[in-house]
């Protein structure tokens, strides 16, 4: 399965292509949080009990929870995704797509009879319900009451719907984290947002029930020392993700209108990654890797580009200097703001 962020696979595809290289292929933001320095000690014991307790208090203020019982650390969203279709004997799931492709191919593994559907609707009825809001690849968003009315049918059945808003912190999007019921089950991703995914950080929410049955899967100490003072701290500090809302929006809208001059047509997308179909997608592909620059294609859907944000000047004027019209034009035409 491809995955964003392999530059090992970008430089075998384009040994020419100059360093550094640009990763655009992931949704990850390119501004990191100024994360502390944890102490020495956190590397050298076990994480205590107190810093989860901090960390699950950090994250219930941050998304709304009203219990802190209910947030569930993790090493990564990706663990949970693995984790959930183990918590049931194998039954019947619609996952609605085209979507991140580890919902399905997790809950493929576990032995569940899996189906992509396209809208909440069709995903009635089945025992669960997978849901990305804002989706990945595509930034579409599902209104909170249609979620909570399949989260509320599931559960009378005996099944659960799991959302994952791994891209909302940015988003004008309202969480469901605030409107937890049974059946739900909510995972938010930490290294997106806050541009640290090698910290491996993520959360699922839930019920105190169901929550408990998701911490005893993954087992103790589940979450490292360092990340859960860098998480406690990151999702304390709302004034940064204030400001980082703002900043990524804006990026996001000059990245909108460069594409736009490249003949582009902006399909969707979230403040940290837009989805454009481009004219001759596979050549443009190319003359981005020959410039050391990696975007996301789709095997499926060859019309269509994903570009996550780049950072500083030097990376926006190289993106900038490839997705300029072809065509001749005087000075300074068709060129991004700043870049000359």
């Amino acid at each position: 399965m491809a995955h964003g962020g392999d530059l090992e696979a970008a430089r075998a595809l384009f040994p020419g292509a100059p360093e550094p290289w640009i990763d655009l292929s992931t949704g990850i933001n390119p501004v990191p949080y100024p994360w502390p320095a944890p102490d020495a000690s956190l590397w050298q014991r076990l994480p205590s009990a107190a810093d989860e307790r901090a960390l699950r208090a950090a994250a219930a203020a941050a998304y709304g929870v009203a219990d802190p019982a209910c947030v569930v650390p993790a090493p990564g969203t990706q663990i949970l995704i693995e984790t959930l279709p183990r918590l049931l004997a194998p039954t019947s799931v619609a996952v609605v797509g085209p979507t991140y492709a580890e919902h399905a191919a997790a809950w493929i593994r576990g032995g569940h009879a899996v189906r992509a559907v396209a809208g909440l609707a069709e995903a009635a009825g089945a025992m669960v319900a997978v849901v990305v809001n804002p989706n990945n690849p595509d930034g579409s968003v599902h209104a909170t009451g249609d979620l909570l009315a399949l989260a509320r049918d599931l559960a009378g059945r005996g099944g659960f719907l799991v959302v994952d808003e791994a891209f909302c912190d940015l988003e004008p999007a309202e969480s469901l984290g605030a409107h937890l019921v049974p059946g739900l089950v909510v995972l938010r991703s930490f290294g997106k947002t806050y541009g640290l995914a090698g910290l491996r950080l993520g959360f699922a929410l839930a019920l105190p029930e169901a929550a408990r049955a998701i911490a005893a899967a993954l087992g103790p100490w589940a979450v490292s020392g360092p990340a859960l003072a860098i998480g406690r701290a990151a999702l304390a500090d709302r004034d940064w993700l204030s400001r980082t809302a703002a900043e990524r929006a804006a990026d996001a809208g000059r990245l909108d209108r460069m594409l736009g001059r490249a003949g582009c047509t902006l399909v969707g997308g979230t403040s940290l990654f837009r989805l454009a179909r481009c004219p001759d997608a596979p050549a443009l592909f190319r003359r981005l890797g020959e410039a050391g620059i990696f975007v996301r294609r789709f095997a499926e859907r060859p019309d269509l580009l994903r570009f996550g944000l780049p950072a500083g000047k030097d990376q926006w004027c190289r993106l900038s200097r490839i997705l300029k019209p072809a065509a001749s034009a005087p000075l300074g035409q068709g060129e991004d703001e700043g870049c000359a």
